[in-house]
């Protein structure tokens, strides 16, 4: 059994946005991965819930003029067998593939994996790399903002009590041209959270044997989810050989990750450099780089 006040069921948005804002400590729930372990485990104990999972407009995948659109009701599962996905932003079906175990996948969705606002979540980092807009409705409207700044500190987003995110937008020119990677480590190779999370993408010069473009984010590597933007800035225009020696340890000297009972701060930066080099590396190979010459 579960210790909630209150479970009412929406099957719109208005309708969410409305019961979130008429009950006082409300909480959205789809999947329910996150927020019923949390329940159990006495963070939101009591607390009423708003059901979403029946809100049909909130999930699948479309294209439109090149841009991608994701519904935040759509399963790890479905991101990571969707052709679309997997042909345009790989990466994303790679992350997807990554969160816990097939049970998990086919129940948590990417929008409860963004709203949660841990700095753990699989799909941050690679939606980081991305660009990714989301789209936000609450009883005051709707907003567009950035992935980059929708994150506040740990555990802690922008969402309002009576917002809910509608959309997750990838724009054409943020995955057109570029490969990328993700990849994490953790304690047990399946069905764990991050240790550390990294995920990059990158575009090459014409003779691929230099770096055009790079983007790079870590999850656990501080209080949220975040991009490596000074890193990014050195990278560019470097031979891919030199650019792979370089980008760890320019990441190690950027993020400030911190000692868990999981890992230590030290142990996070080795693996910052380590993730971010073979990432670098897998997306390279990926866009047909030419290392070493």
């Amino acid at each position: 059994m579960f210790d909630i006040e209150s479970l009412y069921t929406a099957y719109s948005v208005k309708e969410a946005v409305r019961a979130l804002r008429d009950t006082p400590g409300a909480k959205a729930v789809a999947g329910g991965t996150d927020i019923l372990v949390s329940v159990r485990e006495g963070k939101f104990a009591g607390c009423p819930l708003v059901d979403i999972r029946n809100i049909t407009e909130l999930t699948g995948i479309s294209v439109e003029n090149g841009d991608i659109h994701i519904g935040p009701l759509t399963t790890f599962a479905r991101l990571a067998e969707d052709g679309m996905i997997s042909g345009r932003v790989p990466i994303l079906a790679e992350a997807a593939l990554t969160v816990g175990g097939p049970q998990i996948r086919n129940t948590g969705t990417i929008g409860g994996n963004i709203a949660n606002g841990a700095t753990s979540a699989d799909m941050a980092p690679a939606l980081l790399t991305l660009n990714a807009e989301l789209t936000i409705e609450g009883c005051g409207g709707v907003r567009s903002v950035p992935l980059t700044g929708f994150y506040v500190s740990a555990g802690k987003t922008i969402l309002a009590p009576d917002e809910l995110i509608t959309d997750i937008t990838i724009r054409r020119e943020d995955y057109e041209g570029y490969y990328g990677c993700y990849t994490k480590f953790s304690q047990r190779q399946a069905m764990d959270i991050a240790t550390l999370g990294c995920a990059c993408l990158c575009k090459l010069t014409p003779d691929r044997k230099a770096v055009d473009a790079v983007r790079l984010a870590f999850g656990v590597a501080g209080p949220v989810p975040a991009r490596a933007f000074q890193t990014e800035e050195k990278i560019p225009g470097l031979p891919l050989a030199e650019a792979l020696e370089t980008i760890g340890r320019l990441a190690r000297d950027e993020i400030n990750p911190r000692t868990s009972w999981r890992a230590s701060r030290e142990f996070r930066l080795s693996l910052a450099g380590e993730l971010s080099r073979r990432a670098l590396e897998t997306a390279a190979k990926s866009a047909g780089g030419v290392v070493g010459v």
